[in-house]
């Protein structure tokens, strides 16, 4: 399917298991915030324009007010939770973030913590002479909700060793995702392609996270989408971008091939709104994040936004009703 040029075919396909896969009336999306607790890291991937490697001039740790006031903001737009994943810092230990979610947790209950990527828990677990499971469930019982799946891009790691070859490995990303799950807590499953990668590690990687579904269950969502190449130094090279038919192409065999997962979103925030559309009729069934804030993707030069009112106007034009979701994909306002 990867090599075929049937992309109305394979997206018609598509959208027929997501009508099996999901309530055939609806389309989802979330009012979040992400936060971005500091860009220090000392990875170094070249796909990457966020970080700031330790003691550069533009380098932060935001301090816990700035923090509460992102949140404060979020609540009055009708947000439900928050997304916090940074860098990998070497001198935050985990008496920080047990410090940082508590807090959180405290301050506001209701708020859903879908907080730190493997490789920040990964980072943690080292800087702080813990075992990895050791690690999540301290998190946890200081608030820790959920775990998002960023760090995957690949998981093959002939092509991890190329683009991020500081980064773990695919089997420490995997192995994360499982102890979490073993804990209780739900992981999203994510893909950053098109960064020269072969269809042979691409098809890998969703053999490894379909793997890992089957054996666990936990995760809620697979979120694919394309690398942003403008502001980095894998962007510099010679390089042919990912289209929007590519990624709908991907799109739709992700929802074809995931058959053990429930939930598969489509993308705005890399596509546009226009592709993020026309991915609910390849295969998706729900449209991400309003996202109040997002400096990863707006770092490689990508500056798509977004409103509730765009998002519920997307879905209404695809032909669903939208439906406002939580964290886990529990629906609870439809109109």
């Amino acid at each position: 399917m990867l090599q075929s040029d049937d992309l109305v075919g394979i997206g018609m396909a598509a959208h027929q298991m997501r009508l099996q896969k999901n309530d055939p009336r609806i389309a989802t999306y979330q009012i979040d915030r992400n936060i971005n607790y500091t860009n220090f890291c000392t990875e170094y991937c070249s796909f990457c324009a966020f970080y700031r490697p330790l003691g550069a001039k533009d380098g932060y740790i935001l301090p816990f007010e700035t923090i509460y006031a992102k949140i404060d903001e979020m609540l009055q737009l009708g947000g439900t939770g928050v997304l916090l994943q940074g860098g990998l810092h070497p001198d935050l230990q985990i008496g920080y973030y047990e410090n940082l979610l508590r807090s959180l947790k405290a301050r506001y209950p209701q708020v859903h913590l879908h907080c730190f990527s493997a490789p920040e828990i990964l980072c943690i677990a080292e800087v702080s002479e813990l075992p990895i499971r050791d690690t999540i469930q301290r998190l946890k019982d200081a608030g820790l909700q959920s775990i998002p799946g960023g760090g995957a891009e690949i998981l093959d790691d002939e092509i991890r060793g190329k683009i991020a070859r500081l980064k773990c490995t695919s089997d420490d990303w995997v192995e994360v995702h499982r102890t979490a799950h073993s804990l209780g807590l739900r992981t999203t499953a994510t893909m950053m392609f098109g960064c020269g990668e072969t269809l042979q590690h691409r098809v890998n990687h969703l053999e490894r996270v379909r793997q890992l579904q089957e054996e666990t269950g936990g995760f809620t969502a697979f979120i694919p989408w394309t690398f942003q190449p403008q502001n980095t130094a894998l962007g510099g090279r010679k390089w042919d971008e990912a289209t929007s038919v590519e990624y709908l192409k991907n799109l739709a065999i992700s929802r074809l091939f995931l058959t053990n997962f429930l939930n598969v979103q489509s993308s705005w925030v890399t596509q546009g709104l226009k592709v993020c559309q026309m991915g609910l009729r390849f295969g998706g069934n729900d449209v991400g994040s309003v996202m109040l804030e997002e400096n990863v993707v707006r770092a490689a030069g990508v500056n798509n936004c977004t409103t509730e009112e765009e998002l519920r106007r997307i879905i209404r034009d695809a032909g669903f009703k939208p439906a406002q979701r939580d964290t886990l994909y529990r629906t609870y306002f439809l109109n």
